[in-house]
Protein backbone atom coordinates (compact mmCIF):
# COMPACT_ATOMS: atom_id res chain seq x y z
CA UNK A 1 0.00 0.00 0.00
CA UNK A 2 2.59 2.22 0.89
CA UNK A 3 4.63 1.75 -2.36
CA UNK A 4 1.47 2.11 -4.08
CA UNK A 5 1.34 6.19 -2.44
CA UNK A 6 4.35 6.64 -3.27
CA UNK A 7 3.83 5.84 -6.74
CA UNK A 8 0.76 8.08 -7.11
CA UNK A 9 3.08 10.93 -5.10
CA UNK A 10 5.66 10.07 -7.77
CA UNK A 11 3.11 10.20 -10.66
CA UNK A 12 1.15 12.97 -9.73
CA UNK A 13 4.50 15.15 -9.26
CA UNK A 14 6.04 14.17 -12.68
CA UNK A 15 2.61 15.68 -14.43
CA UNK A 16 2.75 18.64 -12.48
CA UNK A 17 6.65 18.82 -13.55
CA UNK A 18 5.24 18.31 -16.79
CA UNK A 19 2.56 20.87 -16.89
CA UNK A 20 4.99 23.53 -15.28
CA UNK A 21 7.42 22.99 -17.67
CA UNK A 22 5.02 23.31 -20.93
CA UNK A 23 3.66 26.48 -18.91
CA UNK A 24 6.60 28.26 -18.79
CA UNK A 25 7.55 27.46 -22.20
CA UNK A 26 4.45 29.11 -23.48
CA UNK A 27 5.26 32.05 -21.19
CA UNK A 28 8.15 32.46 -22.79
CA UNK A 29 6.34 31.96 -25.88
CA UNK A 30 3.98 35.20 -25.05
CA UNK A 31 6.81 37.29 -24.94
CA UNK A 32 8.83 36.77 -28.02
CA UNK A 33 8.53 37.82 -31.19
CA UNK A 34 7.14 34.56 -32.87
CA UNK A 35 4.25 35.04 -30.75
CA UNK A 36 3.52 38.31 -31.00
CA UNK A 37 1.39 37.92 -34.27
CA UNK A 38 -1.71 39.75 -35.14
CA UNK A 39 -4.09 39.26 -37.89
CA UNK A 40 -2.37 41.37 -39.96
CA UNK A 41 0.44 38.23 -40.09
CA UNK A 42 0.77 35.29 -42.61
CA UNK A 43 -0.32 31.79 -41.07
CA UNK A 44 1.04 29.96 -43.72
CA UNK A 45 -0.59 31.38 -47.17
CA UNK A 46 -2.12 34.96 -47.01
CA UNK A 47 -2.71 37.25 -44.40
CA UNK A 48 -5.51 37.08 -42.10
CA UNK A 49 -6.65 40.67 -40.90
CA UNK A 50 -8.85 41.47 -38.10
CA UNK A 51 -11.62 44.18 -37.82
CA UNK A 52 -10.18 47.24 -39.80
CA UNK A 53 -10.48 49.80 -37.11
CA UNK A 54 -8.57 47.18 -34.83
CA UNK A 55 -6.17 46.89 -37.59
CA UNK A 56 -5.64 50.03 -39.14
CA UNK A 57 -4.37 51.32 -35.59
CA UNK A 58 -2.19 48.49 -35.36
CA UNK A 59 -0.71 48.91 -38.71
CA UNK A 60 -0.41 52.92 -37.75
CA UNK A 61 1.15 51.82 -34.29
CA UNK A 62 3.68 49.67 -36.51
CA UNK A 63 4.36 52.85 -39.21
CA UNK A 64 5.70 54.74 -35.93
CA UNK A 65 7.60 52.41 -33.89
CA UNK A 66 8.97 50.23 -36.56
CA UNK A 67 12.33 51.56 -37.96
CA UNK A 68 13.57 49.37 -40.98
CA UNK A 69 17.47 49.15 -42.17
CA UNK A 70 18.25 50.31 -45.11
CA UNK A 71 18.30 46.99 -46.78
CA UNK A 72 14.78 46.51 -45.66
CA UNK A 73 13.28 49.93 -46.96
CA UNK A 74 14.76 48.99 -50.32
CA UNK A 75 12.39 46.03 -49.95
CA UNK A 76 9.24 47.89 -48.92
CA UNK A 77 9.73 49.98 -51.95
CA UNK A 78 10.10 47.78 -54.21
CA UNK A 79 7.22 46.15 -52.82
CA UNK A 80 5.03 49.33 -52.95
CA UNK A 81 6.34 50.97 -55.86
CA UNK A 82 4.66 49.11 -57.99
CA UNK A 83 1.37 49.66 -56.66
CA UNK A 84 -0.70 53.08 -56.99
CA UNK A 85 -1.25 54.97 -53.98
CA UNK A 86 -5.26 54.01 -53.62
CA UNK A 87 -6.43 58.15 -53.00
CA UNK A 88 -4.30 59.90 -55.68
CA UNK A 89 -3.16 57.24 -58.75
CA UNK A 90 -0.93 60.27 -59.35
CA UNK A 91 1.58 58.44 -57.05
CA UNK A 92 3.01 54.83 -56.25
CA UNK A 93 2.11 53.23 -52.94
CA UNK A 94 5.07 53.51 -51.22
CA UNK A 95 5.39 57.76 -51.15
CA UNK A 96 1.77 58.44 -52.49
CA UNK A 97 1.02 61.98 -52.49
CA UNK A 98 0.40 62.33 -48.37
CA UNK A 99 1.03 60.61 -45.23
CA UNK A 100 -2.91 59.77 -44.94
CA UNK A 101 -4.49 57.04 -42.32
CA UNK A 102 -4.64 54.71 -45.54
CA UNK A 103 -1.17 55.00 -45.99
CA UNK A 104 0.53 55.13 -42.72
CA UNK A 105 -1.54 52.09 -42.02
CA UNK A 106 -0.07 50.55 -45.47
CA UNK A 107 3.55 51.59 -44.88
CA UNK A 108 3.05 49.94 -41.35
CA UNK A 109 1.85 46.86 -42.50
CA UNK A 110 4.73 46.47 -44.87
CA UNK A 111 7.38 47.66 -42.07
CA UNK A 112 5.61 44.85 -39.83
CA UNK A 113 5.89 41.96 -42.66
CA UNK A 114 9.57 42.68 -43.70
CA UNK A 115 11.13 43.60 -40.18
CA UNK A 116 9.45 41.40 -37.60
CA UNK A 117 8.06 38.48 -40.44
CA UNK A 118 11.13 38.79 -42.76
CA UNK A 119 9.18 38.49 -46.02
CA UNK A 120 10.33 39.65 -49.37
CA UNK A 121 8.70 42.50 -51.72
CA UNK A 122 6.69 40.12 -53.61
CA UNK A 123 4.83 38.83 -50.77
CA UNK A 124 4.70 42.52 -49.10
CA UNK A 125 3.00 43.64 -52.89
CA UNK A 126 0.32 40.89 -52.43
CA UNK A 127 -0.57 41.25 -48.55
CA UNK A 128 -0.81 45.57 -49.73
CA UNK A 129 -2.92 44.73 -52.20
CA UNK A 130 -5.37 42.27 -49.66
CA UNK A 131 -5.06 45.24 -47.53
CA UNK A 132 -6.58 47.53 -50.08
CA UNK A 133 -9.22 45.00 -51.22
CA UNK A 134 -10.54 44.30 -47.45
CA UNK A 135 -10.80 47.65 -46.03
CA UNK A 136 -12.43 48.95 -49.12
CA UNK A 137 -14.14 45.92 -51.56
CA UNK A 138 -15.89 47.65 -53.96
CA UNK A 139 -12.44 49.22 -54.75
CA UNK A 140 -11.05 52.98 -54.98
CA UNK A 141 -11.15 55.79 -57.38
CA UNK A 142 -7.72 57.06 -57.69
CA UNK A 143 -8.46 60.37 -56.87
CA UNK A 144 -9.98 60.88 -53.75
CA UNK A 145 -7.31 63.48 -52.81
CA UNK A 146 -8.62 65.84 -56.01
CA UNK A 147 -12.18 64.83 -55.10
CA UNK A 148 -11.84 65.82 -51.62
CA UNK A 149 -12.69 62.93 -50.26
CA UNK A 150 -9.33 62.50 -47.74
CA UNK A 151 -11.57 62.70 -44.43
CA UNK A 152 -13.92 60.17 -45.48
CA UNK A 153 -13.79 56.49 -44.27
CA UNK A 154 -12.03 53.89 -46.57
CA UNK A 155 -15.28 52.02 -47.23
CA UNK A 156 -16.61 55.07 -48.57
CA UNK A 157 -13.09 55.41 -51.03
CA UNK A 158 -11.67 58.10 -48.49
CA UNK A 159 -8.49 58.11 -46.97
CA UNK A 160 -9.77 57.92 -42.94
CA UNK A 161 -8.22 61.15 -42.79
CA UNK A 162 -4.94 63.08 -42.03
CA UNK A 163 -4.95 62.71 -38.07
CA UNK A 164 -4.03 59.32 -37.08
CA UNK A 165 -5.53 60.30 -33.73
CA UNK A 166 -8.88 60.79 -35.51
CA UNK A 167 -9.22 58.39 -37.86
CA UNK A 168 -12.63 58.06 -39.88
CA UNK A 169 -14.05 54.58 -40.31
Amino acid sequence: MRVAIHWCVASVLLTMIAVGTAAARDVRKVGSPASTKDPGTYSGGEPEFGPVEAQTRKFIEYNRTIRLTPAQQSVKDEALSELKAVCCDDFPASTCCCPCNFSKSLWGMANHLIADEGHDSAQVRNAAKLWVAYVNPSGFSGDVCKAGGCDLPFARNGCGGMDENDIQF
